[in-house]
């Protein structure tokens, strides 16, 4: 049997992206397609290299080819990404996606999440950064093993000074810790606060970014309007914890997002400090602070949610170490955060494609 392009093409079509309602060669994910007797090889082009359904995705190919093609067909499937992008990018063109980590309220854990997801999805194959807008009280020093350091700088042809983010555990990383004194405070006016973040994002050096993660202060302030009037958004996740006392600051936080004049996309929610889990009994729950309060915001607002992150000992000690508890692969923490980082960077290329069909 002779096996075509065609063919080939005609049987992916029968499989469709869960996510974007439309098959893998209307998407033009297939590349690359060769053909050499009953050996079929090809790229499946992924929106993010931190897809979850890239197995169920590869299985499907194999099962439509062998189902409509022929079942003696050898199948080789090789699996790139290319990170989907907003329409709006003509500010800070080499970055394609800027994401913000907010929350109503502190202390719940959102620099924890952020760098995180920052580190998950740089072991995934990303190209990322991580900026740390939190002005006031700037955690990624700390949570990088970075107290003390200093970004250096280069002169850009046009002579405009550009600062060079500072690279660990492959992610370009900024903030305003890097440049005061660990010691002393930050007695910023909003304006002053506003124009220094805005050079974190204008007068570096950041290249090419598939994510580039803020890490945003608590509550709903200058800092947060700022950022989301100055630059093409591509979403916001929302990091809570189950108490109400966090969830009512939480829901400000969400609102302000899908107000006029800001209107940036809510990936979703994810829920912090869930449960404890003692190291001795790593197969116990207990939900101390109450339980699916991140989920019942997420199905109120009708935005998706992307899952808990339990409270154990080992992530606030990875943090304060500088070692992200990401960095950890035999981490169950590490596993929780992988699947949220992937629904995450799921939801930013839903959200891209729709942008692009409307």
């Amino acid at each position: 049997m002779i096996i075509t392009n065609e063919q080939v093409l005609a049987a992916l079509r029968h499989v469709e992206d869960p996510d974007l309602k439309k098959d893998l060669v209307t998407l033009h994910m297939i590349k690359d397609l060769k053909i050499e007797g009953q050996t079929i090889g090809f790229t499946l082009e992924l929106t993010t290299p931190a897809c979850p359904m890239k197995d169920m995705l590869k299985n499907a190919c194999i099962n439509a080819i062998k189902h409509f093609v022929t079942p003696d067909a050898e199948i080789n499937i090789n699996i790139t990404a290319r990170v989907t992008k907003p329409l709006d990018t003509t500010q800070l063109n080499a970055i394609k996606n800027i994401i913000l980590v907010s929350s109503g309220k502190g202390g719940v854990g959102k620099s924890t999440v952020a760098s995180n997801l920052a580190v998950t999805l740089a072991k995934d194959g990303a190209k990322v950064g991580l900026i740390d807008a939190d002005i006031y009280g700037p955690s990624v020093p700390i949570m990088f093993g970075l107290v003390g350091a200093k970004p250096s700088a280069r002169e850009a042809e046009n002579g405009k000074t550009l600062i060079l983010p500072i690279e660990k555990y492959g992610i370009k990383l900024l903030s305003l810790g890097f440049f005061a004194d660990p010691d002393q405070p930050v007695p910023w006016r909003g304006p002053m606060a506003s124009n220094a973040i805005k050079q974190l994002f204008n007068d570096a050096d950041w290249g090419e970014l598939d994510y580039l993660i803020v890490d945003l202060p608590p509550g709903t302030g200058d800092i947060h309007i700022t950022i989301s009037q100055s630059f093409p958004i591509a979403g916001a996740v929302i990091v809570t914890t189950p108490q109400q006392v966090a969830l009512a600051d939480t829901r400000k936080g969400l609102a302000m997002f899908r107000m006029p004049g800001i209107n940036i996309p809510v990936l979703g929610v994810i829920e912090n400090m869930s449960y404890f889990t003692p190291a001795e009994l790593p197969e116990n729950k207990y939900y101390i602070f109450g339980k699916d309060g991140g989920k019942a915001l997420a199905e109120q607002y009708g935005v998706p949610f992307l899952g808990e992150i339990p409270l154990v000992q080992s992530v606030a000690a990875a943090g304060d170490n500088g070692e992200p508890i990401a960095t950890d692969p035999q981490s169950p923490v590490a596993l929780a955060f992988s699947e949220i980082a992937g629904k995450m960077a799921q939801q930013v290329s839903i959200h891209n494609v729709q942008a692009a069909n409307c």
